[in-house]
């Protein structure tokens, strides 16, 4: 059994300005899984519309976040399905920690 692991302090990661007041993270993960971090600032609204064909999901960590009509507090699971969209904003401002499944590896076959 291996306990080999890797930590990072997430303030501390590259960030990536995806557009006014909004900003991403990403983080270590494992083959096949991005994870990432959400910072969005007080009254701002992702750039543009976010298409997952292969689904999406986030852990509202702070703040809340609105999608549509409905708004999620810290403390929030939010899945999306498969072959979905959406175009979060907030009010308040948001940290989000998220989750999605990434194509294989071109070259490399599915057992």
């Amino acid at each position: 059994m291996s306990d080999a692991h890797e930590a990072v302090s997430i303030d501390q990661l590259h960030v990536v300005e995806i557009g006014p007041g909004c900003t991403r993270r990403d983080l270590p993960g494992q083959p096949g899984v991005r994870i990432w971090i959400v910072d969005m600032e007080p009254g701002s609204q992702w750039p543009h519309v976010d298409h997952h064909d292969r689904g999406e999901a986030y852990y509202v960590l702070a703040g809340e976040v609105i999608e549509g009509e409905a708004r999620y507090r810290a403390g929030t699971y939010v899945s999306f399905a498969l072959d979905s969209s959406h175009q979060p904003r907030t009010e308040t401002g948001v940290r989000l920690i998220g989750i999605n499944p990434v194509a294989e590896t071109v070259g490399v076959r599915a057992p």
